[in-house]
């Protein structure tokens, strides 16, 4: 590569270079951030290490298998001193070496990240090269890809090289260096493969073809052709044969595609190692100044979204008083919550959680309850019951009074069936407070895992009581409704003297040898077995039947009701008064006083202290980063 090209261009490229190469070793690609970066793939034996060793000037291992192990991020910087500095960077510490001892150096560090075997690494090798008249690039150089793992490689070597390799090709701001043999068809290349799945129409690719000089025959139709789709173009290239120096390496480069028949033909603008490197510069400055706008903004608003977070975070605790005020505001918030969603309706904290819509929910399941319960209106319309309850209950007495313990005998019946539907449904209703409640609490205490033991155990001994209280409720309700029989409800009255308007059509029916019955508001009743029976029993069934019909909306509306009124007032009670009651019993009163889980409060849990570390590290690598996004800005370096 010529020194005035170095020269030209190493002012402006270098502080971008720099820049990123500072993002880098800060490591801000673990905080989601993509770099441009210059990617080099190619498969086993297609000439990748030949290309590289060119462009740095320099010679990197070489043997049978994979040499390369690691991702090596190769820095190479032109600079004017006479000697080149070489140096490795890895597991947090700088080792310097020669050109000399570069290549045992690089099998050494890559022996201590990988291994003494075969196997690779995800964790990346940096080498940087600093040499006269060397490009000022930043390059990662891959594992080669090989399909057939060797003696000492793992079964699955392709699938973890092919994965290390999607993992540093598939973000947008990467530039494919493919590398490929001439003496291949580029169709069956699996690093062609590989590429085209993340960059299908070739716009960030860019081919180097090896061995030129080995197979010049129909090179220039395979790179004029470009049947893979190489967006970014073809240089082709012919590789330093043995004892070569590299710049005797690149004068029979240039006489080679000057003089041969074949190479001669092909555009100069896409042979030689100097061309490749400028190419490479002048894609890489041009997607430096792309990206670092977008860089910049993204860095901005994920140090705001981590400082915005940590400062969500709790305060450190450093005395009881602090622990106890933040046990109080836990309480607080918690109850405030509570009250917006299980007795106010709200549901703005949770919007898309609709278990959280506790107000809707508690209606839902009390629109079940009572449909439940409706079903056993008007139940069996036969009137075959109030004849046989009737013919029990008689006695001696005037003939035209129904007997009372008959309307008793038929009540208790219809109770005893649904008897179990209101203690269903106020369990359920129970347990899905319960769970409301628990969430809550757990998330308002999240931060202090002592506490979050303790509310956790207070909840569960309030929603025990609570459960058992409204169980022992609704059964006394139940049996009041078994074992008594009144309503105020001038209803009553309305539906059973509506119904028993029709007891002279009835009789009729039944003189006339009817086998069905019409009622109104009821359906039809089968009267066909009834004429067996004595005529004064038979109005005396139709009162009972109309009276119970009548008294049965009776009663199920009032279990409905009693119901919907209960819950309210027993969730309101729990929230605004038994809930913070149990949590401070529990928490100072069975263990004979709080203290210990106040102070345990001063301690973050693990959890916490791990998620506040690891938000301090993130603002301080993304501070860092901005200041150097902010000096490269003030020099106005992206103007290339």
């Amino acid at each position: 590569m010529s020194e005035p090209f170095v020269s030209s261009v190493n002012d402006r490229i270098r502080p971008l270079l720099d820049a990123v190469d500072k993002l880098r070793q800060l490591q801000v690609m673990k905080e989601g951030i993509q770099l441009p970066t210059i990617v080099v793939v190619g498969d086993q034996s297609s000439g990748k290490s030949s290309v590289l060793e060119s462009l740095a000037g320099i010679s990197l291992p070489r043997g049978q298998g994979i040499c390369t192990r690691v991702p090596l991020i190769m820095r190479l910087q032109h600079h004017f001193a006479p000697e080149p500095e070489l140096s490795l960077e890895y597991s947090g510490k700088t080792v310097r070496t020669s050109e000399a001892e570069i290549a045992g150096a690089i099998t050494l560090a890559t022996e201590e990240i990988a291994g003494g075997g075969k196997g690779i690494s995800n964790t990346p090798l940096t080498l940087v090269v600093k040499k006269k008249g060397v490009p000022d690039l930043t390059m990662v150089d891959l594992p080669g890809i090989t399909r057939v793992p060797v003696h000492g490689q793992p079964e699955n070597i392709y699938e973890q090289i092919a994965g290390i390799i999607m993992e540093y090709i598939r973000p947008e701001e990467s530039i494919i260096l493919n590398v490929l043999s001439a003496t291949v068809d580029f169709t069956t290349c699996e690093s062609i493969r590989m590429s085209q799945k993340v960059d299908k129409n070739g716009a960030r690719t860019l081919a180097v073809v090896t061995k030129a000089d080995k197979a010049p025959e129909g090179l220039l139709e395979k790179v004029t052709a470009d049947d893979v789709n190489i967006g970014l173009g073809y240089v082709c290239v012919r590789n330093r044969i043995g004892d070569e120096s590299y710049k005797e390496a690149r004068k029979v480069e240039a006489d080679l595609f000057e003089t041969h028949p074949l190479l001669s033909r092909i555009d100069k603008s896409m042979v030689g190692i100097p061309v490749l490197a400028q190419k490479l510069v002048h894609i890489q400055a041009t997607i430096i100044a792309r990206c670092l706008p977008d860089i910049v903004r993204k860095i901005n608003e994920k140090l705001a979204a981590s400082s915005s977070e940590l400062k969500r975070m709790p305060e450190t605790l450093s005395t009881v008083g602090e622990a106890l005020t933040a046990f109080m505001g836990i309480v607080g918030s918690a109850k405030e919550s509570l009250n917006k969603i299980i007795v106010r309706g709200e549901y703005d904290e949770y919007p898309d959680d609709e278990k959280m819509h506790c107000a809707a929910r508690l209606v839902d399941m009390l629109e079940h309850y009572s449909r439940e319960l409706y079903k056993s209106f008007p139940g069996d319309l036969s009137m075959m019951t109030e004849i046989q309850v009737l013919k029990e209950a008689k006695k001696i007495e005037l003939p035209n009074f129904l007997p009372h313990t008959a309307f008793l005998a038929i009540l208790q019946k219809k109770i005893q069936k649904i008897s179990h539907i209101p203690v269903v449904f106020v369990i359920d209703v129970w347990n899905y407070i319960d769970d409301v409640i628990m969430f809550v609490l757990m998330h308002r205490s999240e931060n202090y895992h002592q506490l979050q033991q303790s509310n956790r155990r207070a909840g569960y001994n309030l929603m025990e009581k609570r459960k058992e209280r409204s169980r022992n409720w609704v059964t006394e309700i139940v049996q009041m409704e078994k074992l008594t029989d009144y309503a105020s409800d001038p209803a009553y009255l309305n539906d059973w003297k509506k119904l028993m308007a029709q007891q002279d059509e009835f009789m009729n029916a039944l003189e006339n040898n009817a086998t069905e019955f019409q009622i109104e508001g009821l359906g039809v009743v089968s009267i066909k077995d009834l004429k067996a029976y004595d005529m004064p029993l038979l109005p005396q069934a139709f009162d009972l039947k109309m009276r119970m019909t009548a008294y049965w909306k009776i009663v199920l509306r009032r279990l409905v009701d009693l119901m919907a009124l209960h819950l309210q007032f027993c969730a309101r009670n729990l929230v605004n008064k038994e809930m913070e009651e149990e949590i401070v019993k529990e928490l100072f009163g069975r263990n004979g006083g709080g203290g210990g889980a106040i102070e345990a409060m001063l301690e973050e849990s693990p959890a916490v202290a791990a998620k506040r570390e690891k938000l301090n590290g993130s603002i301080k690598i993304l501070s860092e980063s901005k200041k150097v996004l902010e000096n490269i800005m003030d020099t106005n370096a992206t103007n290339i």
